[in-house]
């Protein structure tokens, strides 16, 4: 099941059926524990609208209203090594091996819902940065109970030079406007994600795809309900909330993103979040 955030409404696409919800506000509509079973019941009094699919296209907004994101670092093997690569001339890269093994993950906030774009908008670098890469992340829907009621992508945008520079300065190299693309819908299954699950991406440049890789969501060395219990610990979350849970996907050192490129982030059971990158 997916649920689509449009100008039109929420609409539900399930079994191949495109339904509209006689529901208007996001907030409410996705922050339900047993969200799967929820809306099952809700499209069985709703007719179906196969004229629908067309919204989805050309009316999608991000699937956000009043939610945060917030992001895991160094839960695959790939991002630990990389982290500590970009960081050692500044004396910090062991933090990354000890966060990789500890019990405490690291959280950070990524974005406020109005700092968060959707699929078909642009995301940006920073003027001040030389060394700008995306991360393709499964992210989690936490509703305010503290369940994982459904999955989305993101892309952590981030840069690189600044975080290298001093790992005090992860806030500014990851938060900032424009850093945050998820879409293109809620995905709501009857059941866990399952963990072979694949993420993909590929970055275009002058329409030619110059990076591309995947890699399974069981690559992640902790388990999703352990991330969620830890961000759920001391905070509330009203509405719900976003939680990227970091990527085993990293281009080579040598590369950087360029105004104009294309990210397309793909998961299986998901779609496409794609997005243009500006400054």
């Amino acid at each position: 099941m997916k649920i689509y955030n449009t100008k039109k409404g929420i609409i539900i696409n399930h079994d191949e059926q495109f339904f509209l919800s006689n529901e208007t506000n996001w907030d409410t509509y996705i922050n339900r524990q047993y969200l799967f079973q929820k809306v099952s019941g809700e499209i069985e009094d709703l007719k179906a609208d196969g004229t629908l699919a067309t919204a989805i296209n050309t009316d999608l907004l991000p699937p956000i209203a009043n939610q945060e994101v917030w992001a895991s670092g160094v839960t695959y093997f790939r991002s630990r090594t990389a982290r500590i690569e970009e960081s050692k001339d500044a004396g910090g890269g062991t933090f990354y091996d000890r966060v990789y093994t500890a019990d405490r993950p690291e959280l950070f906030f990524k974005a406020p819902a109005h700092r968060t774009v959707g699929s078909g908008d642009k995301v940006r670098i920073r003027k001040d940065s030389k060394w700008n890469v995306p991360e393709p992340e499964l992210t989690l829907f936490i509703c305010s109970a503290g369940t994982i009621e459904g999955y989305t992508i993101g892309n952590d945008m981030s840069s690189r030079d600044i975080e290298g520079e001093n790992p005090l300065y992860l806030p500014q190299a990851k938060s900032y406007n424009g850093s945050a693309a998820i879409g293109p819908c809620l995905f709501v299954p009857e059941k866990p994600i399952n963990p072979e699950t694949t993420i993909g991406i590929e970055i275009i440049r002058d329409d030619v795809v110059i990076f591309g890789e995947t890699i399974a969501i069981s690559q992640m060395k902790r388990k999703h309900t352990e991330l969620a219990s830890w961000l759920f610990r001391e905070i509330d979350f009203n509405y719900g909330v976003y939680l990227m849970t970091g990527t085993g996907i990293i281009p080579a050192d040598e590369f950087t993103l360029h105004i104009g490129d294309i990210i397309n982030i793909t998961i299986e059971g998901i779609g496409t979040l794609s997005n243009t990158v500006t400054s």
